[in-house]
């Protein structure tokens, strides 16, 4: 264990109540928070992580990066520590290109809490827009001062609650749902069910969309994408994420298909100063993606 000794561990309850120890006990860098009490067992725990069975999700913090972790092979989540608003995943950048067709939404809905990077920067870059982010997992949400999450307001809500549940039975109506809801073994099963994504696109507004992660390879990622086409009616933009390997499926509802291109090129130039990120080059590639769409139908 690089000259580390379990029972030299020493442990401490951070100001927001989380167990904290060195990292180097896990062989990583920094230290690691947990939910857990000042008297737990320390050598139970550290077993538990090391072979990938402690069953809560936890972070780890060299004081660049704050992951959020399931396990430690699984890096749910990162937040840069100098930088805790910025969109540090690709992927995550390449799903705010939901902007460059809807440019004003009243209502984004977020599956998927995580480290809260897609909900933090809606709410701090989207000051007309209600948020409510849909997180079945109270230890992740209890893990949201970590990174920096602000409190719920009259704008956020981040919600307790199945996904599934929540579109079953709401009566909200959302402009655009952002789908990135992963557990440890991968994509949430339920979110492969025809059944969930219609009861989705019956909570969109007419000209809404539903924008998926897809972290997900081979037939698995075909058998999705062939799943969004049928309930979205071909309806449906597809985006490769350069160098995670990543797709991001944009999925418009009745009356956002097919997109006015022009009005996307302007609306491009406009966020892309606004918000600092490449929305030139998301329309340029979204655009070449919808072409070989069409040539596909």
């Amino acid at each position: 264990m690089r000259g580390t000794a379990l029972h030299s561990i020493e442990a401490r309850i951070t100001p927001d109540g989380l167990l904290e120890f060195p990292a180097s006990f896990l062989q990583e860098r920094g230290v690691v928070r947990l939910l857990e009490p000042a008297d737990a067992d320390l050598h139970h725990l550290v077993r538990l992580l090391r072979d990938g069975e402690y069953p809560r999700p936890f972070v780890i913090d060299d004081g660049k990066l704050r992951r959020l972790h399931f396990t430690l092979a699984l890096v749910q989540s990162e937040m840069d520590v100098a930088e805790p608003f910025a969109l540090h995943a690709a992927y995550t950048r390449k799903m705010m290109a939901f902007l460059l067709f809807l440019p004003r939404p009243k209502h984004v809905v977020i599956v998927g809490l995580g480290g809260g990077s897609l909900t933090k920067f809606c709410h701090r870059h989207l000051a007309r827009s209600r948020i409510t982010t849909v997180e079945i997992s109270e230890d992740v949400i209890a893990l949201r001062e970590q990174f920096a999450l602000p409190p719920d307001d009259e704008r956020l809500a981040i919600v307790c609650e199945d996904a599934v549940e929540y579109f079953a039975s709401t009566d909200d109506r959302a402009d655009v749902v952002l789908l990135d809801g992963y557990d440890e073994n991968g994509i949430v099963p339920a979110f492969c069910d025809e059944r969930f994504y219609l009861a989705i696109r019956a909570r969109l507004k007419p000209a809404g969309m539903l924008v998926c992660n897809l972290a997900v390879k081979g037939d698995e990622s075909a058998a999705h994408i062939e799943l969004l086409r049928d309930v979205f009616r071909d309806r449906l933009i597809v985006q490769e994420v350069a160098g995670d390997g990543n797709r991001i499926a944009f999925a418009f509802n009745d009356e956002g298909y097919p997109p006015d291109w022009p009005a996307v090129e302007r609306e491009a130039r406009a966020l892309a100063q606004r918000l600092a990120l490449d929305f030139t080059g998301f329309a340029q590639k979204l655009a070449k993606s919808a072409q070989r769409e069409r040539r596909r139908r």
